[in-house]
């Protein structure tokens, strides 16, 4: 299987283009505006693998290219980007590529984050509004913490909530997600949920900021 992050430069795209390239099997595609961008991330990807002994299937492109020829596809850009870029890589997603959401709409102020979906109801829903309607949409990595993902010494012991209308799209997500060593996906049901999975976020970074010890902090539940 082939997966795309789209924005895979950053820090959520960094995290998961790392574990996906470490923990499975599958091909993965850095995507971005700038393919120059893309092909100097693939080398820190690439090095950082490689120095931990890891076999790194990794090809940078621009966000369009890299969309057009995976499987799935990851929106791993900030909520207000999310909209664009979908429609920026439209023409190339059909019936066949499953699109992901990990965007949560938030806002800060002295207290901490707070929940901030759009009028829609959430980031993930104007995500499913805006792709074309042949194409399945999934919601899911919401509530982990790039720096976790990111830092390949942190052993995670977390799950990640799974949203979408699309029962075989979800699955494959599901069971992706549960290839990465030490996550855990949970079905959340349908996508008029993601607005309790994604107000999770904001949560879990106050607990981080509020608490000392728990600076990567995400959910389990028992």
């Amino acid at each position: 299987m082939r997966i795309a992050l789209l924005g895979g430069t950053g820090d959520i795209g960094q995290g998961l283009a790392l574990r996906f390239a470490r923990d499975t099997d599958h091909e993965v595609l850095i995507g971005s505006r700038d393919p120059e961008k893309a092909r100097d991330a693939v080398e820190r990807y690439e090095a950082e693998l490689e120095g931990r002994g890891a076999d790194a299937n990794i090809k940078g492109f621009v966000n369009e290219m890299a969309a057009d020829r995976a499987d799935v596809v990851v929106l791993s850009v900030p909520p207000y980007y999310a909209g664009d870029t979908v429609e920026a890589v439209e023409d190339v997603l059909d019936e066949e590529t499953i699109l992901v959401t990990p965007a949560v709409g938030m806002q800060g102020d002295e207290d901490g984050l707070h929940y901030h979906p759009p009028s829609v109801g959430s980031v993930t829903q104007l995500v499913a509004q805006r792709a074309p309607d042949e194409v399945p949409v999934v919601g899911a990595f919401h509530n982990l913490a790039a720096d976790a993902l990111s830092n390949l010494d942190d052993e995670l012991e977390l799950d990640t909530l799974v949203v979408g209308d699309d029962a075989d799209a979800k699955r494959t997500v599901l069971n992706l997600a549960n290839e990465i060593e030490g996550l855990r996906a949970l079905d959340v049901g349908p996508l008029a949920n993601a607005a309790e999975v994604e107000s999770v976020t904001p949560l879990v970074i106050n607990i981080a900021r509020y608490n000392e010890d728990l600076h990567d902090v995400g959910v389990q539940f028992h």
